[in-house]
């Protein structure tokens, strides 16, 4: 086994190990603390491969932008700090068959192709990489890259919603009211 491959293993590792303590993580603020390691193993294997660009994308947009728009929201609500409940026997029964289902689902379409090393370098260069993303043509990315900021755009409304109390008719808290208390 080569270095290189010693190294991919690593890093394919210690993103896998921060991705299941995300979603296995009892209380929020930890899970979202594991879910930013994860994206920046992520962002390791990126460069491993030697595509710094996008691994700076994916550390700047991903680390930098979701992550800490998901602890602000998390240290919006009242429950950061608490345990979350443990997911029911239905719930667990059907995650570990999704699980299942996207692995083998995976492997089938792994053993589908034939995957060989190509002689030929790969072109990263940022300039072709901004053309190919602002293309509105077929092989482009702008509708992607448009769907991303629309994702982002959802998740600051949900911030400012679950910064909203609602007391269940349909007014907010007095503890988020600007106005005084008469």
């Amino acid at each position: 086994m080569t270095l290189a491959q010693i190294v991919f293993y690593l890093l394919a590792t210690f993103t896998l190990v921060m991705a299941w303590l995300s979603v296995s993580a009892r209380q929020l603020f930890r899970s979202a603390i594991w879910l930013l390691f994860a994206l920046v193993g992520v962002a390791g294997i990126y460069f491993w491969m030697e595509m710094e660009f996008i691994a700076a994308v994916q550390i700047v947009v991903y680390v930098g932008g979701v992550v800490v728009l998901i602890i602000f929201s998390i240290f919006l609500t009242n429950q950061s700090g608490d345990d979350m409940p443990l997911a029911g026997m239905r719930r667990r029964i059907a995650a570990a068959l999704a699980v299942l289902f996207g692995i083998g689902f995976t492997a089938l379409l792994v053993a589908g192709h034939s995957f060989t090393a190509s002689p030929e370098k790969f072109d990263n260069e940022v300039s072709r990489i901004g053309y190919a993303m602002l293309d509105t043509g077929v092989g482009g990315y702008a509708l992607p890259f448009e769907a991303v900021s629309l994702l982002l755009l959802a998740a600051m409304v949900g911030c400012i919603v679950i910064a909203i109390k609602d007391d269940g008719r349909g007014k907010a808290n007095k503890e988020t009211s600007a106005t005084p208390e008469k």
